[in-house]
């Protein structure tokens, strides 16, 4: 009795195992068959297509809501290879366009990409082919259309600050999870930098199609759909006017003019020249265009307002050594040097124009005086009694005003420019083998010092404001909420205030009788100036002004800069005060001094360097 006991327990659990299993099993069916939808979803994915809604891309205004980029509708064709069956091969080529080579070759890319995969196999086809493709989709079998949008400017300007868009490479599609092959990026400019703002986020909508690759409606109601969420908008500092008439001033001119707000750092216009109608990097023209751009030997891509670093700021450089020559003591407002046609020291000479002598700090602005600034630079730097102390002193300083740094700006490429350290020279001399009187070609901006038209822009602005700036920028706002980030931080330079005060008086004397503004002066309103030449090795000089506008609250300070333009009075100074009139006037009030500038092609037509 006790084994048959035994042996009935032991069925006991037998069954309890099974029926356990077996309930398993059951809810498990009824889990997959009921619940789950997953599965469902899986065994009919032969009569479903995931489709990506690309969001719309942020819009880009100026600073006064004026449009400078927005979105139209464009249309990719896609392809499944392994969907791709019974083509009318002919049919498609012959409403894309297409060789039957070129449609072989894009099959075979797209197979190397995934046979499962949905992949681009014509990108940003027009409307109208878009609607001849609509009547024969259904024979396209693997095929699909898929709704995207491409950029464009109602506007032909503001090319290089603005960027562009372009397909992702290899690289960002390693580095960034979030963009697939065929995707589009932000590859320069705001749209670059501001990419994740202005992309927005993708969604997915569930398809049902039939045998014939038609499209029957949604799945499920949109059950399993997510909505694309657009781009943020953006508001630039940019002042369209602006921008477009320092454009059109700089036509047939090769050079960089770089407008900010002193009180907030906002870019109010950068311009590089030559520059490109930004419409021409849109589209399936893009890859072509984009090759003659940069074959152009005038460099249009290249941003010289940002990039071009290896020229001298010339005497607007006189500026800086006459606050820093304050601020160590070793200057005041009413010192003053005689000028016998230049700064002689031994046998060395530094030539200087014919103005009256002996002149004071404001003076030896209004004039430029290189004598003067011989002088002063040679006290900065020998005052301590060591060359390479007083060097260093004095280099502090000039950093303190964002030469020969970078400012993190919002854009995604920019150049530091150079200020030398006493290292530098004690390489190239020998340590401490050197003295003032070698470096000398600095009291004038020469030598080796090198600077952006951005970094005399801040300069200015520094300027302007007695002795801060803010760091330049481009955006304002983004979907309406004011920045408050590194560009809100108030940046301090090493000077005094008081110390502007004979500076800023000698800039406004610089469109007085006798000043080399003089020619561009602003009748009723008081602009602050500086006159600048790059010297060049390889033809005429580079022309340079620096100005501020009005004196007192500034609304507007710039850098112009012209290559090949000779001294800074002839082209860079009547540029500048145009640029003034037409941000705090919006108009302008000299026709004949405007069509010089207008006129003037110094490209086709190089002046000739005067010896």
């Amino acid at each position: 009795m006790a084994v048959q006991s035994k042996h009935t327990d032991r069925m006991y659990v037998m069954m309890g195992i099974v029926i356990l299993i077996a309930i398993t099993f059951l809810g498990r069916l009824f889990f997959i068959q009921v619940l789950d939808d997953s599965y469902r979803l899986s065994a009919e994915n032969n009569v479903l297509r995931y489709q990506i809604e690309f969001p719309a891309r942020g819009l880009i205004y100026d600073r006064n809501g004026e449009l400078l980029v927005y979105n139209e509708a464009a249309y990719d064709l896609m392809i499944i290879p392994r969907q791709a069956k019974d083509i009318d091969t002919a049919s498609l080529c012959q409403i894309l366009d297409m060789s039957r080579e070129q449609f072989v070759k894009k099959m075979n890319d797209a197979k190397a990409y995934s046979w499962r995969k949905a992949t681009v196999f014509q990108k940003q086809i027009s409307g109208v082919t878009y609607a001849n493709l609509q009547e024969k989709l259904y024979r396209m079998n693997g095929f699909f259309v898929q709704k995207r949008t491409l950029r464009k400017y109602p506007q032909p300007i503001a090319a290089h600050l603005l960027g562009y868009v372009g397909e992702a490479n290899q690289m960002k599609l390693e580095s960034d999870s979030y963009y697939k092959k065929g995707d589009y990026v932000g590859i320069s400019g705001l749209e670059k930098s501001y990419e994740k703002e202005l992309r927005g986020s993708k969604g997915i909508k569930v398809v049902m199609v039939d045998v014939f690759n038609r499209e029957k409606g949604g799945y499920k109601e949109g059950k399993y759909d997510t909505s694309a969420v657009a781009g943020k908008s953006i508001t630039s500092s940019i002042d369209t006017k602006l921008q477009a008439y320092g454009e059109s001033l700089m036509q047939n001119k090769t050079g960089a003019i770089v407008a900010l707000e002193p009180a907030t750092g906002e870019i109010l216009a950068l311009i590089s020249g030559p520059t490109f109608d930004p419409n021409l990097l849109v589209g399936r023209v893009r890859s072509k265009n984009y090759n003659l751009l940069l074959k152009d030997t005038m460099k249009p891509l290249f941003n010289r307002a940002l990039m071009s670093e290896q020229n001298p700021p010339g005497s607007t450089f006189k500026l800086i050594n006459a606050l820093i020559g304050q601020q160590v003591g070793v200057l005041n407002e009413n010192t003053t040097y005689r000028c016998p046609r230049g700064y002689i020291s031994g046998n060395f000479r530094m030539g200087c124009h014919n103005h009256r002598s002996p002149l004071n700090l404001r003076e030896s602005i209004q004039h430029s005086c290189n004598a003067y600034y011989g002088n002063v630079f040679r006290n900065i730097i020998d005052y301590t009694g060591k060359p390479w102390e007083g060097f260093e002193i004095w280099r502090n300083h000039v950093i303190s005003f964002g030469l020969g740094t970078k400012f993190n700006t919002d854009l995604p490429v920019e150049y530091s420019g150079s200020v030398p350290t006493a290292k530098f020279y004690d390489k190239y001399y020998g340590e401490h083998r050197w003295k003032s009187l070698t470096i000398i070609s600095m009291a004038i901006g020469q030598g080796e010092l090198g600077t952006t038209p951005l970094q005399l822009a801040n300069m200015t602005a520094a300027i302007a404001n007695r002795g801060f700036y803010y760091r330049p920028h481009l955006v304002k706002a983004i979907d309406g909420q004011p920045i408050t980030n590194r560009f809100t931080e108030k940046q301090m330079t090493t000077i005094n205030r008081e110390y502007f005060i004979p500076v800023v008086d000698g800039m406004e004397m610089v469109f007085q009788q006798g000043g080399t503004g003089y020619r561009s002066r602003l009748d009723s309103l008081s602009m602050c100036g500086k006159t600048g030449t790059a010297q060049n090795p390889h033809g005429e000089d580079h022309s340079i002004f620096i100005c501020f506008a009005p004196k007192d609250n500034p609304k507007i300070a710039l850098a112009v800069f012209v290559e090949n333009g000779g001294g800074g009075s002839k082209y860079a100074a009547p540029m500048a005060s145009l640029m003034v009139e037409k941000y705090l006037r919006d108009t302008i009030s000299r026709p004949a001094f405007e069509q010089f500038i207008l006129d003037a092609n110094l490209i086709t037509n190089p002046p000739q360097k005067q010896e």
